[in-house]
């Protein structure tokens, strides 16, 4: 009985680890890579825990995946230190087992995926919390790594957080966005993966002699995964898109109240209950026509 109650308090002391996952942004007009805008403020949000809780409560480290290592002072190594300019003292860059050998030119087929070694990383290191952001800005940019990351764990997946508020080590307390301004708040058990929505507070900025001091440090995880359906994709300029439904981003409570107490334009919409799934897919057809989403 002693024994169980000394581990059961060492759990308890032991620190909360708290894993933000990074990625390399792009900027719209100048097509820079730069921090990636959804990235940095989910590490703003894990730098506003860490800031809140005790003492050594939490312990916070940043990963970035890549298939091959970052030379100092290349441009994805300015873009990395964008993070540690936040107030990191390292970034983690999680790279497969052969490190130096270039995947580009190992083999015949250059397209790789790298969420393969962020898997073997996290299972090694077994964080209570990963946070990242919902969509990354360069690569395909598809935001499906916080699913393939939470099926691989077998984690609980949250998206659109905008704030993380307790965390009590067993359970995260957390505020999600819903559309019209709206927020709900979430209990979700550990370990659990969350993502970041871009309605979550803009991340600080930069400091320039943090962002030198800062150290990117190589860890060598699992191996690459080729992507034989990314091979097939076809690159095209970017055109005019169909018309998107109007979404409302309110980040002040004042906005949210008023976007949630507005009265929505037209007047036109329908309330279903009750109905068949073909029924409903039906009414989702003739309003997404009525949109002019689709023709």
């Amino acid at each position: 009985m002693k024994a169980d109650r000394s581990s059961v308090a060492q759990q308890a002391s032991a620190p909360l680890e708290v894993v933000s996952l990074v990625s390399l942004g792009q900027h719209p007009v100048s097509g820079r890579l730069r921090r990636a805008e959804q990235d940095a403020r989910a590490l703003e949000l894990c730098l506003a825990l860490e800031r809140q809780s005790a003492p050594g409560a939490v312990s916070l480290s940043a990963w970035h995946a890549s298939g091959s290592e970052i030379a100092l002072g290349s441009e994805q190594d300015q873009a990395l230190r964008g993070y540690l300019g936040m107030g990191l003292e390292s970034l983690t860059l999680v790279t497969p087992n052969a490190p130096g050998a270039d995947p580009l030119k190992a083999v015949d087929q250059p397209v790789v995926d790298v969420w393969p070694l962020l898997v073997t990383r996290l299972k090694q290191a077994a964080p209570q919390l990963v946070v990242c952001g919902g969509q990354g800005e360069t690569g395909e940019g598809s935001g499906l790594l916080p699913h393939l990351l939470a099926e691989s764990l077998g984690w609980p997946l949250v998206e659109g957080i905008v704030a993380i508020e307790s965390c009590d080590g067993a359970h995260l307390t957390a505020l999600q966005a819903l559309p019209r301004g709206q927020r709900r708040r979430l209990r979700v058990k550990l370990p659990a993966l969350v993502s970041v929505d871009s309605a979550a507070p803009a991340a600080r900025q930069s400091a320039f002699a943090q962002a030198r001091r800062g150290e990117l440090s190589t860890l060598a995880s699992g191996e690459l995964v080729h992507d034989a359906q990314a091979e097939t994709f076809g690159v095209a300029p970017a055109r005019k898109r169909p018309k998107r439904l109007k979404r409302i981003k309110a980040t002040s409570a004042r906005d949210r109240f008023k976007a949630a107490a507005a009265k929505a334009e037209g007047g036109g919409g329908k309330r279903l209950e009750g109905v068949s799934a073909e029924e409903g897919a039906a009414e989702i057809l003739k309003l997404l026509r009525e949109e002019g989403v689709l023709r």
